[in-house]
């Protein structure tokens, strides 16, 4: 599968280490005076190990990889000690991956391992060091439940429940994807709709892409088959416009939906320049 992972480059690797100390997962080390990616399966792609090199040697790319397992992960980290486990905890809970978190927490106390699981449990969205902040994860679920039930409610409230929405930044696999409901938008069809948030977004996740501008097709039909086969989603609306070249988004996830192990039935919703639906 593609996933965004770490990349090394060794000629500018002074072999110091810091990476390795700050990867708790154990998928680098330092061997031959050089860090090394030991194991895909135990990279999670969030990047900490970037914000402890000196050098610039360590970046994010994606690439065909094998799926991170945060079950195979936490079992290797458990061996390490508390302390090690709870940072792998703080790790996951910054990068708002309740998905792992909740995984992790369930194999240690399944294997009886005494901690203190309250401010994890209770986890709630973090800022963190390290990595492009466009592109951090940022799960609004329950803030919108939140909003909810107070008392003051905004003319126009937001329905967004996720960051970030553009599908060349989103990870497929994110807990909001998980069994969920999601709408795939062209670009230009959140503006040409005046209730799009009320009608369209309520309850739902979302990806934006535009197939005409944007050159990543092969890794947009990527991400929508990893949606469909790891995410399991639930549902697929297809939104677009009217005009001829909106339709290599449906063209899209019709072929990342042929490809997927898994199906899932697609919806499409065509709306015209002034905003209407056409069909």
């Amino acid at each position: 599968m593609k996933r965004t992972i770490i990349k090394i480059d060794e000629n500018k690797c002074t072999g110091c280490g810091l990476c390795a100390e700050g990867c708790h997962e154990g998928a680098l080390q330092i061997i031959d005076d050089k860090a090394r990616l030991v194991s895909e399966l135990f990279c999670d792609g969030l990047g900490a190990c970037i914000g402890e090199c000196p050098e610039d040697a360590i970046t994010l790319e994606e690439r065909e990889a094998q799926p991170y397992n945060e079950t195979e992960t936490i079992k290797r980290i458990s061996a390490k000690g508390d302390n090690t486990i709870i940072a792998h905890l703080k790790h996951l809970k910054e990068h708002n991956e309740t998905e792992y978190l909740k995984k992790a927490i369930h194999y240690l106390k399944e294997n009886n391992f005494k901690l203190n699981y309250d401010e994890f449990e209770k986890a709630e969205p973090h800022n963190h060091v390290g990595g492009c902040p466009g592109s951090k994860a940022m799960d609004f679920r329950n803030e919108i439940k939140e909003k909810s039930c107070e008392k003051e409610i905004e003319d126009n409230p937001s329905e967004l429940r996720q960051w970030p929405i553009q599908l060349h930044l989103i990870n497929p696999t994110a807990s909001y994807y998980k069994n969920a409901d999601v709408i795939l938008v062209a670009d230009c069809v959140a503006y040409s709709i005046g209730n799009f948030h009320e009608k369209y977004l309520k309850g739902k996740s979302i990806a934006i892409a535009c197939p005409k501008l944007d050159s990543n097709k092969e890794i947009y039909v990527e991400k929508i088959k990893q949606m469909i086969d790891e995410a399991e989603i639930k549902s697929l609306n297809v939104m677009i416009m009217e005009v001829p070249c909106c339709n290599g988004l449906l063209q899209m996830a019709k072929h990342a939906n042929e490809e997927a192990k898994k199906k899932v039935d697609i919806e499409v919703t065509v709306i015209g320049i002034k905003g209407e639906v056409k069909k």
